[in-house]
Formats: C-alpha cells, sequence, structure tokens
C-alpha cells in the first residue's frame, strides 16, 4: 500500500460514517479510528515497513504536484462499470485496438467483465488510438481511463 492509496482512505472515512477500519495486506496492517471527541481519524499502532511507521497520520501530506501542460485535444475513454478488462474476445484472438489505430464512434474498444457478463465498451469518439492506460486482465474501477483517443 503506498501514500496514495493511505491517504485515499483516509479522505474516504473522514467523509463517511464509519469509526474504525482495520486493513491488513501480507505484512502490512493499519488501523484508522475516528477519535469520539473532536471526530477526526488518529492513528494506532500499524504493523508496516518502518518507513510508513515513523510518520503519524497527521503528518500525512500529498506529495507537491508535478507540473504539466494538460493535454486538450485528447479524450479519454472512460471504464462505465468496474470489473476486469479484456483487449480481445478471447486469448488467442488479436486485440480489438492498439496504439495507432483509427477507431470510428461505436467502434470496440475492449470487453469488461462484470458479474460474469462480458461487456462491449464502444468508442464514443472517431479518431486515433494514442494510448492505452491499462494491462490485460487488469482491475479496473468505474470511471477509470482506459484509453486516450485523438479525435
Amino acid at each position: 500500500m503506498d501514500f496514495n492509496e493511505i491517504r485515499q482512505l483516509i479522505d474516504i472515512i473522514n467523509g463517511s460514517d464509519l469509526q474504525e477500519v482495520i486493513i491488513e495486506e501480507s505484512e502490512f496492517k493499519i488501523i484508522l479510528r475516528r477519535s469520539s471527541a473532536t471526530g477526526t481519524l488518529q492513528q494506532v499502532p500499524v504493523t508496516a515497513p518502518p518507513a510508513l511507521q515513523a510518520l503519524p497520520l497527521a503528518s500525512y501530506a500529498p506529495p507537491p504536484a508535478v507540473k504539466s501542460e494538460p493535454v486538450t485535444d485528447l479524450i479519454e475513454s472512460r471504464s462505465p462499470i468496474v470489473g476486469t478488462f479484456y483487449q480481445s474476445s478471447s486469448p488467442d484472438s488479436p486485440p480489438f485496438v492498439a496504439i495507432n489505430d483509427t477507431v470510428k464512434k461505436g467502434d470496440v474498444l475492449c470487453i469488461i467483465e462484470a458479474m460474469k457478463l462480458m461487456n462491449e465498451i464502444e468508442a464514443e469518439v472517431s479518431g486515433t488510438i494514442v494510448e492505452i492506460l491499462v494491462e490485460n486482465g487488469q482491475a479496473i474501477e468505474y470511471d477509470q481511463p482506459l484509453f486516450r483517443i485523438k479525435p
């Protein structure tokens, strides 16, 4: 678990009614507990790599943002559902699209498996595939960017 994931957990818990969350991942364990007096999260003993144990919960701050030029001419194709990303209809079939392929609105870009259903994800715009942002077989979240398309 990295710093950004821990920061996201803190934000999610602060925005909810949860009083305590315990997360264990292999040798890593973190307990986030809401203080009853203030309603804010407090740190409790953590079993984690030494680099994470040294910082109290209140001292976590996001890393400085890297300034970059926004890419305004690219359209992101995002996942409409949570599931598993597949580039082709079967393991021995070629991918639906590859980088530098030209697609038309409505062309199938990939399949997302959700609850044993295969959902075809179609291009929302015509253009050229510039970037594929996920790996075949990767679990994906709702609204996660999958492709960048240059219209």
